[in-house]
């Protein structure tokens, strides 16, 4: 048993003692004229503690701007994509291009892409 432990800064088992030890280096490098190195540290953790809520501020702007929700032009299925990115319909499985905030096919070379419309049949009334 070793009963001559050192207990010269030892206050209790609460933290209050770690805090007096950090206090007690933070006067003494200060005394010492070493004060750039105390401000250089605090100015490292600002640095920590700041530059992750700017870059998740930063994230959410661009998610907001790049994010497109329309219906796919095949089956009419609405789900989201990234602007200027190519990606499939989950539904009919399409592979589909996002520009200008709209869903587009993307055509190979040679097809012509037509949209079809619809017309209305009418009775004309035969004058014989």
């Amino acid at each position: 048993m070793n009963n001559y432990s050192p207990k010269l800064l030892w206050l209790n088992k609460s933290g209050l003692g770690c805090l007096l030890n950090l206090l007690l280096i933070g006067i003494l490098l200060v005394s010492v004229g070493l004060g750039w190195v105390v401000n250089g540290f605090l100015i490292l953790l600002g640095i920590i503690v700041v530059t992750p809520v700017i870059g998740l501020w930063i994230l959410r702007w661009w998610v907001k701007r790049n994010l497109v929700e329309d219906q796919c032009p095949v089956c009419g299925y609405e789900f989201t994509g990234f602007n200027n990115i190519e990606s499939r319909c989950p539904s009919c499985g399409e592979t589909l291009e996002i520009k200008e905030g709209k869903f587009k096919r993307i055509t190979p070379p040679g097809i012509v892409d037509v949209e079809v419309v619809d017309v209305s049949v009418q009775q004309f009334d035969n004058p014989d």
